[in-house]
């Protein structure tokens, strides 16, 4: 059930409630400032924190691949997937840098909607990989947002 919580708080409640605050409070371009808040939790925070259980050894990946005992390969492919996913999670927290949003969150953002669209059609996910998969697209479609608003920007001037 945590699991469950902590995903779709990462990647749907807390980008909200924190861009409707800013919006609130600061004031400022809606698309630019929930963007900025997708790739801050859900790029950020949630790669970080899925990488870090990865890397431990205590995350949901052996299981999402069906892996009730998971192979030595397994284990590594795991663990490479981790320090994978530290990275961009690093890199997503930077979106609160002014200007870093759509750099910081590019590659997670684009690996995370990658990663969706390649689970839609697979038969039989259980609910971990489920709430997974559509979480994945979610963000990876706010990133897109992001980036196509960001680039309309610079080639308008």
């Amino acid at each position: 059930m945590g699991y469950f919580i902590v995903v779709i708080a990462q990647t749907v409640v807390l980008p909200i409630v924190s861009g409707v605050i800013e919006l609130a409070t600061a004031g400022g371009d809606p698309v630019l400032v929930f963007g900025t808040w997708w790739v801050f939790w859900g790029v950020g925070t949630r790669l970080l924190s899925a990488g870090l259980a990865q890397v431990s050894g205590k995350g949901p990946t052996s299981a999402i691949l069906g892996s009730s005992a998971p192979t030595v390969q397994e284990k590594q492919l795991t663990r490479e997937l981790g320090t994978a996913n530290i990275g961009m999670g690093l890199a997503g927290l930077l979106a609160l840098v002014p200007g870093w949003a759509l750099p910081a969150g590019a590659a997670g953002g684009v690996f995370l909607l990658l990663a969706g669209l390649m689970h839609v059609a697979k038969r039989g996910k259980n609910a971990q990989e489920a709430v997974a998969t559509w979480t994945d697209l979610v963000v990876g479609v706010a990133v897109l947002v992001l980036a196509a608003a960001v680039l309309i920007r610079a080639i308008g001037g």
